[in-house]
């Protein structure tokens, strides 16, 4: 499961989770993504769980990117026991996830549309937000090749 090597500090608090994500909210490096709709803190095993149920339908072929770290520990104190003294112990950890990040991409050669979805859809059971699935828009590439070809074309006619 994935945890920090080591922390600046063993204990956090908890925060608020306000607003939309500014930083990992676009595909970068597959072609299929799911992205959060809500936010709320996803643990090291839900990440696995997901991680897992992906790679077991899609057998291995393409590539999975993990875009989330569960980097916030979660303390917990032993239960039934008084009030007071003080913050329990770190128990697990977890990645918090605001609306519109970016939490898995697939790709690869031998991914297809249908087959990303289905895994996309095999992980968004495990996990705890509402996520919905994504992919890279093949008409934001085609006009810029389209500019290139015009710039190329206008070139020639100027000579």
């Amino acid at each position: 499961m994935l945890s920090p090597k080591r922390t600046k500090f063993r204990k956090q608090h908890r925060g608020r989770m306000r607003g939309v994500a500014s930083k990992g909210n676009t595909i970068a490096f597959g072609q299929f993504a799911l992205q959060a709709q809500d936010c709320g803190w996803v643990t090291a095993r839900q990440i696995e769980a997901s991680r897992r149920a992906m790679t077991r339908y899609i057998k291995r072929g393409g590539q999975i990117w993990i875009r989330i770290f569960p980097d916030k520990p979660v303390t917990m104190r032993p239960a039934e026991t008084r009030m007071g003294s003080g913050k329990g112990n770190p128990e697990f950890w977890v990645a918090v996830v605001k609306p519109g990040r970016i939490l898995f991409e697939m790709g690869g050669e031998d991914i297809t549309e249908e087959i990303a979805k289905e895994a996309m859809r095999l992980a968004q059971y495990k996990l705890p937000v509402k996520t919905k699935f994504i992919s890279v828009d093949k008409n934001l590439e085609a006009p810029s090749q389209k500019n290139i070809d015009n710039k190329k074309s206008q070139e020639e006619v100027k000579q």
